[in-house]
């Protein structure tokens, strides 16, 4: 058993989201045959993540304020604290935070056989498709 080192804050890069989004690392894989990772993310009001998937899935546990995730079908849902998004393997998808209010979650998943393939990044949400809910 170990305590873990404390990984700073980074700001996650515009390319992948929209608005002010901040990611702590908390699970990393430590041997090869470990897949698990996560942390957690805050967003400012109206920042979102771009369209992506993951090739495991991924589970989303909000931790503060309202969570909105949306599909390419145009259903987009809202979370509150304590509720959990589960998003299959290969869902395009998109989550983010209200207009009006900061939201948390903790992010984690499973990595795919080749690391890189874990999430596949896509383009930007639109504001349409971000104000459809």
């Amino acid at each position: 058993m170990n305590i873990e080192p404390r990984t700073p804050t980074v700001k996650n890069p515009p390319e992948q989201f929209t608005g002010d989004v901040w990611f702590d690392p908390i699970i990393a894989p430590h041997d090869a045959d470990q897949r698990m990772s996560g942390g957690l993310v805050r967003f400012a009001p109206g920042a979102r993540t771009a369209w992506h998937s993951h090739t495991r899935g991924q589970y989303l546990r909000v931790t503060e304020g309202i969570a909105l995730c949306g599909t390419r079908d145009g259903t987009v849902v809202e979370a509150e604290p304590g509720r959990t998004i589960y998003t299959p393997p290969g869902e395009e998808h998109w989550h983010g935070a209200t207009e009006d209010c900061f939201m948390q979650h903790l992010a984690l998943l499973e990595g795919a056989d080749d690391p890189a393939s874990t999430t596949v990044w896509l383009e930007h949400v639109s504001d349409e498709e971000y104000r459809r809910r």
